[in-house]
């Protein structure tokens, strides 16, 4: 987020302030950070089109952390906070980082991490010291350097990874113009007019800051002249409290948010004052159709959803009125141009789901990766995809039925999961859902849902033939689950997204095929 702008327009106005500390930053004293880390960045080698990585929980050293390389030319990848070492270490070594930014919090694995990257140069501990030569605190490293700007200012911007759900996270690049940090990339000046994004404004941003959701919003709000209420983590009553605090305008959610707030005791929702908010937008997953219409009736129709991968292929949205008249859907497209297509690259009927394909709204690359740009990209390279399925209706709005790579072939019938997870989580005894296919040697694979029960709510038999039942009242036979297991807590990453293969590769155990 480039600060340079507003920094001379509102010196003493917060940029940002942490939620639960109350700690406030300035737009002057962001921008001077963000300079200072900038002259490291050239202190050490780094030019445009280098890259470095941020891995860290949400903290006020995050946004500086991203700033300082957007306006010095960067590529800068924001690594998901939750990782392992290994993991980390795979992330450091394939986006060729020279340096890494990490906090005291996650300072543990990061040194674990580096041992097996070579390439790093430097790891800067953001509020903390350091232990040695390689391992530096952040202020130490920058103290004395210029708050002023570098002298060749570029625009930078993250190259984040996908979250690894079907494979290997794999890092998304698109083209950098070579322009000033002061003027805005094309898809900025797009969605600060879809979003209302204005001066003055305040953002309430509840999700973790590795993820492209939050990166966008955040660095928009920065732009505009508005201020950033950032939270540790997500908890739904505190939430609705700070929208009352802070007289927040602007959010962005994940179903999952919704699902918890609506959760909560009526007494809870309807405590805080929430007429402050002018929008409320939400992606990263299908929104179960029952959960949506309960936030609209709640919050009035100022949600509005859009559906975009990290790769930038294309762009659809809706407002909460386009919605209510096609419920379940995640817009038209607005960037891009769409095809739905069949295992033979052929035209799906209206109405018939099929992969969701775009000609490319902006370029794109899996960074170090030919084989899965290919992979991504239609024979003839003109189009691509990232997997998903879905089908368009009669009014060209487009709507998501699931992952190719989670579809499940029973009996030779197709039959996609989202479906069912839609509606357990509308349960009340249930938090969470994820369903998926599992061997049978009979039909090939047979339905199987994994379910996470609400708090005080224990797992037993008596429930799982509950919700069999319950499915079974609203979903065909073949989609309902043959069996349901329960689990403490769902692998759902703090961006919304279910990382399902972990566990249905419990019960693929080491089959190299995934067709019985």
């Amino acid at each position: 987020m480039y600060t340079g702008k507003q920094a001379r327009l509102r010196p003493l106005q917060p940029a940002f302030i942490m939620a639960g500390t109350g700690e406030t930053v300035t737009y002057r004293e962001l921008d001077a950070r963000t300079n200072r880390l900038a002259h490291l960045f050239r202190k050490y080698g780094l030019q445009r089109l280098d890259h470095y990585a941020i891995f860290m929980e949400n903290n006020s050293r995050y946004l500086e952390a991203c700033g300082a390389g957007e306006r010095s030319g960067l590529y800068f990848t924001c690594v998901n906070s939750y990782l392992t070492a290994g993991e980390l270490a795979y992330i450091l070594n394939n986006s060729q980082s020279r340096l890494l930014i990490t906090s005291a919090l996650k300072l543990d694995i990061a040194r674990e991490a580096i041992k097996e990257c070579p390439r790093v140069e430097l790891c800067l501990v953001a509020d903390g010291s350091g232990a040695s030569e390689r391992i530096v605190g952040l202020d130490q490293a920058t103290r004395g350097l210029p708050r002023t700007p570098i002298a060749d200012e570029y625009v930078g911007t993250a190259m984040l990874y996908s979250s690894g759900t079907t494979g290997r996270p794999k890092g998304i690049l698109r083209p950098l113009p070579e322009q000033p940090p002061v003027q805005n990339l094309p898809l900025f000046d797009f969605l600060i007019k879809l979003w209302q994004y204005r001066e003055g404004m305040i953002y309430l941003s509840p999700a973790p800051l590795y993820h492209s959701a939050p990166q966008a919003a955040v660095n928009l709000t920065i732009r505009m002249g508005g201020t950033v209420i950032i939270m540790e983590s997500f908890d739904p009553e505190r939430y609705l409290a700070l929208i009352e605090q802070w007289g927040v305008t602007h959010s962005q959610l994940v179903p999952t948010m919704f699902s918890r707030m609506l959760k909560l005791p009526p007494e809870a929702r309807h405590r805080h004052d929430l007429s402050s908010l002018e929008i409320a937008i939400h992606a990263a997953a299908p929104c179960p159709v029952q959960v949506k219409e309960d936030m609209i009736k709640w919050w009035g129709p100022i949600i509005q959803e859009y559906y975009g991968a990290t790769e930038g292929l294309g762009f659809t949205a809706c407002s909460s009125a386009e919605w209510l008249a096609h419920k379940g859907t995640v817009g038209k497209v607005l960037l891009g141009d769409l095809h739905i297509l069949d295992e033979n690259m052929k035209e799906c009927a209206t109405g018939t789901a099929g992969t969701v394909w775009f000609k490319t709204a902006s370029a794109f690359e899996y960074f170090n990766d030919p084989e899965k740009t290919r992979e991504a990209r239609s024979p003839d390279g003109s189009m691509s995809t990232v997997g998903d399925v879905g089908y368009v209706d009669a009014d060209s709005y487009l709507y998501l039925t699931d992952r190719a790579t989670f579809m499940i072939i029973s009996g030779g019938v197709n039959i996609y999961p989202q479906e069912c997870e839609n509606l357990l989580i509308t349960h009340p005894k249930i938090a969470d859902a994820a369903v998926f296919g599992v061997p049978n040697s009979d039909l090939g694979e047979e339905v199987k849902a994994v379910v996470q029960p609400m708090p005080g709510i224990e797992p037993c038999d008596a429930l799982a033939e509950e919700l069999i039942a319950f499915c079974s009242q609203s979903l065909s036979r073949q989609k309902v689950p043959r069996s349901i297991d329960f689990e403490e807590q769902l692998p759902r990453l703090p961006t919304g997204k279910l990382y399902k293969r972990l566990l249905r590769d419990r019960y693929w155990g080491n089959k190299t095929s995934r067709i019985v």
